[in-house]
């Protein structure tokens, strides 16, 4: 995987208090909305630079990492999916990107960009919610899965990575666990511990499942066939009860948003750009 490329942006601004690094990748056509994107737990932005090169370069395309996670420092208190979505809002005032954006919300992301998207409607146009679901009241991964995904281990060993990669990832990852590992570790920002940790515990008790039908904005729920963390039958769910939502579900497990990016990627445009 390779890191952000040089035409990108990179540079910290505070909203709120928070400091977070941000990249932007100027799109060639002002006409078409920004897509922000919003990363899972753990991840550092350069996790999604596949998915970023295989979008049409008309796109601008903004990322962040989260508190404490890559290049942003640790937050000084706490923080909730709720109390974050002012602060995601307020950092594209500070990057001066006017009017509204698309968004898009990858597995801790999707919650994220729940939040955004009822909480600050005038500033999301459309919504793309990929291998996410709807919190503590979801159909749960198996507990084995969700023993992994309480450390940041997986971000910091290649070789458990690879050990773990198709138990947690499925899809592709089952056959090809090395990719995983590439996709955690190239090249990425590892922030401390602790970012982890308090990412984790935003999320803690939440639940979009009483606000779905809140969202407004016409929302692709993507999800892949074989998801060890987020089975399929909470994106069917979703997008069942989001007024305007539709199903793409793709043959592949959790994080094919990256390591198939090429395949997913036109799905997504076509989405945003009818």
């Amino acid at each position: 995987m390779s890191s952000t490329s040089n035409r990108e942006r990179v540079r910290s601004v505070t909203a709120f208090g928070r400091t977070l690094r941000t990249s932007v990748r100027p799109g060639t056509d002002a006409g078409v909305p920004p897509l922000l994107l919003m990363n899972g737990i753990g991840a550092s932005l350069e996790v999604l630079q596949p998915f970023v090169d295989a979008l049409d370069r008309r796109r601008t395309v903004i990322r962040f990492d989260v508190p404490g996670v890559g290049g942003s420092p640790l937050p000084v208190v706490p923080y909730t999916l709720a109390t974050f979505g002012p602060v995601v809002v307020g950092m594209l005032d500070r990057l001066s990107v006017p009017g509204q954006v698309d968004v898009l919300g990858l597995s801790w992301g999707g919650a994220l960009a729940q939040h955004v998207a009822v909480q600050h409607r005038r500033r999301c146009r459309r919504l793309v919610l990929a291998a996410t679901g709807t919190g503590a009241l979801m159909v749960p991964a198996h507990p084995r899965v969700l023993g992994r995904m309480l450390t940041p281990r997986r971000h910091r060993d290649p070789d458990y990575a690879r050990r773990i990669a198709g138990q947690i990832y499925g899809g592709t990852m089952r056959d090809a666990p090395e990719r995983a590992a590439r996709a955690l570790h190239a090249e990425t920002r590892l922030g401390p511990r602790r970012g982890y940790y308090y990412q984790l515990a935003a999320s803690t008790g939440w639940s979009s499942l009483p606000f779905l039908r809140l969202i407004r904005q016409p929302t692709l729920v993507l999800a892949g066939d074989d998801d060890p963390i987020v089975p399929t039958v909470n994106a069917r769910l979703m997008a069942r009860l989001i007024p305007d939502a539709r199903l793409h579900l793709y043959r592949g497990g959790h994080i094919a948003l990256v390591t198939e990016a090429a395949e997913l990627a036109p799905v997504v445009e076509e989405f945003l750009d009818a």
